[in-house]
């Protein structure tokens, strides 16, 4: 009699798993990205107003803590987020039509933001910056460059990622299967996904780092992505579409599984690495003699720390939303149809809003007047924002995209 010792595909798993729970859209995972680019709204509302490198003349120093902690998670989080439906909008669709979908839902958007919404949006700066005519300015962005995409980048990368998502189903299916196993696996035992995507998240975004260095992009065109973070979004993404590739009851990511159960563990990791990457910002500033060139060791060390927080929160952040915001009515609800559309539109009302308020004192102290800016900013782009997607998804056509 032979013995088959080869592990089980997911497929083998779910076959043998009781359909307990009908595969279906989780309320947590919706909420979770509309709280997500909420947190995309305050940050780009914040920066101004940051203590260092601030381009308005008040700044409130707590913006910058807050700017630090949404710089080192969201975006992994969104691409997560974003991977979780790629799997079975691959298997229920099939290969054309989920590109069809997704060059309708991604590329579309970024080329009318990239065309029409960045330039016009981006203005705003070169105005306060040289008073250029709008003309002169576009013609400048497009053939000298820089060509700013601000925030839509995003969807330019998360649609590259889904074309590599079709080759993987096509080549390498076994690569988002093993990914499931763990993710069943995890269902009981979050402790393996999270020491795993920690792990993972070292290995890939600390060397990056520190051959590259922070703050640099690769950019073409309108195109754009930070040049030390490809492989970071990439392993989130495909994180979020192997978890994805298995109902999630059966999964991590299961309403009733131990990740949401044990979300103190995870808040807990949180803060000891966001307490650990705010130490070494604190020492570079007031300890190194060049804060600029800081050595070695701080460049290890801060990669390193940027890498665990960044695990740390989006594992927290999905078991937070899975113990308080699967079920019943939640405010984020309200957000879910016009999540997209706010996040596309945001950039050009905040950009104009910020110009604005350039240079104006609305407080006698200067933090009092960084935080009422950055407040007006946060709540006008908001209101502005969704407004404009509403009245947009009203067009017979556009609702699909946005």
């Amino acid at each position: 009699m032979s013995v088959n010792l080869a592990p089980p595909t997911a497929a083998e798993v779910l076959s043998k798993a009781a359909p307990s729970k009908a595969r279906g859209r989780n309320a947590a995972f919706d909420r979770a990205r509309s709280f997500v680019i909420l947190l995309v709204l305050i940050h780009h509302s914040v920066i101004p107003y940051t203590y260092y490198g601030h381009t308005d003349r008040q700044s409130f120093l707590g913006f910058d803590g807050l700017v630090t902690f949404n710089d080192s998670f969201m975006m992994v989080a969104m691409f997560l987020l974003s991977g979780l439906f790629t799997w079975p909008s691959l298997q229920r669709k099939g290969v054309a039509a989920f590109l069809r979908g997704r060059w309708l839902r991604l590329g579309l958007p970024f080329a009318v933001g990239a065309t029409i919404l960045m330039p016009i949006a981006y203005y705003a700066v070169a105005l306060r910056n040289s008073g250029e005519g709008f003309g002169a300015y576009l013609v400048k962005t497009v053939t000298v460059g820089p060509w700013e995409s601000g925030p839509i980048w995003f969807l330019a990368v998360l649609l590259a990622f889904d074309m590599l998502a079709v080759v993987v189903y096509r080549v390498a299916p076994g690569m988002v299967e093993a990914i499931g196993r763990l993710s069943i696996a995890s269902c009981n035992r979050p402790a393996l996904a999270f020491w795993a995507l920690l792990a993972a998240s070292v290995v890939v975004y600390v060397p990056l780092d520190l051959y590259f260095g922070i703050g640099r992009w690769f950019t073409l065109g309108p195109l754009a992505i930070q040049a030390d973070r490809i492989l970071l979004y990439a392993l989130y993404f495909f994180v979020g579409v192997g978890i994805g590739s298995v109902p999630s009851h059966l999964g991590l990511l299961s309403e009733d599984g131990e990740l949401a159960r044990r979300w103190p563990a995870w808040l807990l990791a949180t803060v000891v690495t966001f307490v650990g990457l705010i130490g070494l910002i604190y020492y570079k500033r007031e300890f190194l003699g060049d804060p600029d060139n800081p050595p070695p060791w701080w460049d290890t060390a801060h990669a390193f720390f940027f890498a665990c927080f960044s695990a740390s929160q989006t594992l927290n952040l999905l078991a937070l939303f899975l113990k308080f915001e699967s079920r019943g009515r939640s405010i984020l609800d309200s957000l879910r149809e016009s999540s997209f559309g706010i996040f596309l539109i945001h950039y050009l009302p905040l950009l104009w809003l910020q110009y604005a308020l350039f240079g104006h004192a609305l407080a006698p102290a200067m933090q009092e007047t960084a935080i009422l800016k950055a407040l007006i900013v946060f709540v006008l782009t908001l209101a502005m924002s969704w407004a404009a997607t509403g009245a947009l998804r009203k067009i017979p056509g556009v609702a699909q995209v946005l």
